[in-house]
């Protein structure tokens, strides 16, 4: 019973477990110039790849049909992937069929060919 060990109910700091992890401290102004700099050239990268990408009107024009083409062609996907499955499915049943088979057939053999026992009573 000494290494029973009851926790203490009357433990109130608990509720307040993350409270000292979390930083008050204000970033300094040098520190958030520093920042928006970074944000400020990344968003000019950005804005210089997309133009760096050839007819994009023309990819905008055709996006309905080429979300209608991805999803007849995930369709079909799922579709064979089922089939696929189910073809899976029937060679692993064949072949575990044939195990049991061969296993109740080979049983049987040794229970037919099995001598009879003298059991001697001393």
């Amino acid at each position: 019973m000494a290494d029973l060990k009851i926790p203490n109910l009357d433990m109130n700091h608990n509720k307040y477990i993350f409270k000292k992890k979390i930083s008050l401290r204000r970033k300094s102004k040098r520190r958030l110039f520093i920042e928006s700099g970074f944000m400020l050239s990344f968003s000019l990268f950005l804005v210089y790849i997309n133009n760096l990408i050839p007819n994009k009107n023309l990819l905008i024009q055709n996006l309905s049909t080429t979300l209608k083409r991805s999803f007849t062609l995930f369709l079909d996907l799922f579709g064979n992937l089922s089939e696929i499955f189910l073809l899976i499915f029937i060679f692993i049943s064949y072949f575990i069929s044939l195990i049991l088979l061969i296993g109740s057939l080979y049983r049987m053999l040794r229970i037919i060919k099995r001598k009879t026992r003298i059991i001697n009573y001393k």
